[in-house]
């Protein structure tokens, strides 16, 4: 649960501007375009605003409620580039060692050529395939709907590193078999890159994905609700996944007691998209990074790190890096780090925010972000696929720094 801690004036916050948030919370939820929802707003690391409503189970009628459970999808990303840059902070490895040195599989990779007509039409890569590139996601990686040869080859190959989908090494060691799209490096593009960055954790570390975030993130941050799977006992605080129906009427795709997230069924330890977790603990991860690198008297990386890490690391923006595909942040006027969003400039990406700031977003319409210049911590969640449906984060970006007056 995460309490108010401080009256919204006290930080620079109007607090009938913040009711603006509650407002259009519930104007999707009467609108019956989400199922429930739920927003939390700091500053300073105190919390100005926390608020939840509607419903995490419609068929069974359960509340949407503080400690909802939810499918935090592609905010795992983070996760794993946290724990994958702890290693390097130890001389484990360097950002532009080929991959194929940690897993042999990815040696002698090839590319599809230009304009291939079939998935075999391809030649040597070019340049080997980095941990830099993992990160940056200029890989050559794809996803299966992001349309194209490969993505198609993805989809029918069941790429995804889904939660059932079997062990995390044997699903890279498969992918490792495909072409990539384009050669290391040439350009930008969203993909199961993080997925394979959460391999590379397991071999430099000796440890299962689990393990280590156990031991050295959630474990020494108190996420006690985080995990790869959601227990017997907590299935009633897990919400149902929604989409939209062909009429725009929400439409179930996975009830929370069949879920292939429940204990017991996982297989597959995702870096890319495995966490399931609360608004609370995701806060404690977020305020991490917040506070560069440091939370509640644990350390988890240096500051500097944390610095280099959510700084640009492309040439330009991500419209100058590739043809826009789908992405869980706009492309004009946004940068990209190591493991999420880097804002550049907000004019430009026609988006409230600031220079720098930085964070991502999921699948089911969840996303964080931090602002080092107000210094705020911002978390939305919901359970609606896919996170194109709606201009949430847009919309949730307006209404918060409406609501700064100082």
């Amino acid at each position: 649960m995460m309490d108010v801690t401080a009256t919204p004036e006290s930080q620079g916050f109007s607090t009938a501007r913040l009711e603006n948030i509650t407002d259009w919370m519930q104007r999707y939820l009467d609108e019956g375009k989400l199922a429930g929802t739920q927003s939390l707003i700091a500053r300073h690391g105190e919390v100005v605003y926390s608020k939840w409503a509607g419903q995490s189970d419609i068929e069974n009628n359960i509340s949407w409620n503080s400690d909802t459970k939810a499918r935090f999808y592609s905010m795992t990303k983070p996760v794993t580039s946290v724990a994958l840059m702890m290693l390097y902070e130890k001389g484990l490895f360097h950002l532009d060692d080929p991959i194929e040195d940690y897993i042999p599989a990815f040696k002698d990779m090839r590319v599809l050529r230009p304009n291939a007509q079939n998935i075999d039409d391809t030649e040597p890569a070019i340049t080997k395939l980095t941990v830099h590139h993992l990160l940056t996601h200029m890989s050559g990686l794809t996803y299966g709907f992001n349309g194209g040869l490969l993505a198609d080859a993805y989809a029918a190959g069941k790429m995804d590193f889904g939660p059932t989908r079997g062990l995390l090494e044997e699903q890279v060691n498969k992918l490792a078999q495909m072409p990539l799209a384009f050669n290391p490096g040439s350009r930008w593009n969203y993909g199961v890159s993080t997925d394979v960055a959460g391999r590379l954790v397991e071999v430099i570390s000796g440890m299962d994905l689990r393990a280590y975030f156990d031991a050295h993130i959630l474990g020494p941050l108190g996420m006690t609700d985080t995990a790869f799977d959601v227990s017997a006992g907590e299935a009633g605080r897990f919400a149902s996944l929604y989409g939209v129906g062909e009429n725009a009427e929400i439409k179930l795709l996975e009830p929370a007691q069949k879920s292939a997230f429940l204990e017991g069924r996982v297989t597959c330890h995702s870096g890319g998209g495995g966490l399931v977790s609360t608004a609370g603990d995701y806060f404690k991860f977020a305020e991490m990074l917040r506070r560069r690198g440091e939370y509640n008297g644990v350390r988890l990386l240096g500051s500097r790190t944390v610095d280099f890490m959510t700084s640009n690391h492309l040439q330009g923006d991500l419209a100058d890096n590739g043809q826009p595909v789908f992405s869980e942040v706009s492309f004009e006027g946004v940068g990209f780090g190591l493991g999420g969003w880097v804002m550049l400039d907000p004019p430009k990406s026609q988006m409230m925010g600031s220079a720098g700031d930085f964070g991502w977003g999921g699948m089911a319409n969840t996303v964080f972000w931090v602002d080092p210049v107000e210094d705020l911590t911002i978390l939305f969640l919901t359970q609606l696929a896919p996170s194109s449906q709606f201009p949430i984060r847009k919309e949730l970006r307006a209404l918060v720094h409406q609501s700064l007056v100082d």
